[in-house]
């Protein structure tokens, strides 16, 4: 029995489509004031019990979903022991709230339709937030080499409207590929998909431009 009298239990129930920020909010949902103040992350409340442990982490969680590395890692910096930790991130991935592999997945669809992010930022991210390599490669799968160019004429597309009319076409090229390589996107895939947009934009101007080269 917990303090506050709350039963840790066998772990909350949850649907299978039920995101792990939403299980994660209805797991904590019960928590009187005192045991509320207990699990957050940024008071000063002296570390050590499971139960504060675990209540650290469903506040975390009800924010947005987390790999285990980064759970361990905020639990850590709080001083929690390893053995605490660890005792509560196994229950955690138990019940469901901790799923490294569904948490890759996710980041790289959000990350990529959203941000715009290529595979290669986006396995970055991946490895700095503990995922490992097997799972980060399974979910960077699900972005196709269409997926990727699509994604990066439309960054391109976007950034065209942006530019002075009176920037030239090496000048803006560099730009363009520039852009899509700080997004993670391989320099042969930026320079394609900027050359073909390029062309594509002058040719609907109906403007004249010269075949220079880019280097």
């Amino acid at each position: 029995m917990a303090a506050g009298g709350r039963s840790t239990g066998s772990g909350p129930e949850h649907r299978p489509d039920e995101s792990p920020s939403r299980r994660a909010r209805s797991a904590g949902s019960g928590k009187t004031g005192q045991q509320q103040g207990a699990g957050d992350l940024g008071g000063e409340v002296p570390a050590g019990s499971v139960e504060q442990a675990k209540e650290a982490c469903l506040r975390l969680l009800a924010v947005r979903a987390r790999s285990r590395a980064e759970l361990a890692q905020r639990l850590s910096a709080k001083g929690f022991a390893p053995d605490v930790a660890d005792q509560v991130l196994d229950r955690l991935a138990e019940v469901g709230l901790i799923d490294d592999a569904e948490f890759a997945r996710q980041w790289v669809r959000q990350r990529h339709r959203i941000s715009g992010k290529g595979r290669r930022a986006l396995a970055q991210e991946l490895r700095r937030k503990g995922v490992e390599s097997e799972e980060a490669a399974a979910a960077l799968e699900d972005v196709t080499d269409d997926d990727e160019y699509d994604r990066a004429a439309d960054l391109v597309r976007r950034k065209l409207r942006t530019l002075p009319a009176n920037l030239d076409r090496e000048k803006a090229m560099r730009r363009l590929v520039g852009m899509l390589a700080r997004r993670g996107y391989g320099h042969s895939v930026a320079y394609s998909v900027v050359k073909a947009e390029w062309d594509t934009s002058v040719a609907a101007s109906g403007i004249e431009d010269p075949d220079a080269p880019l280097d």
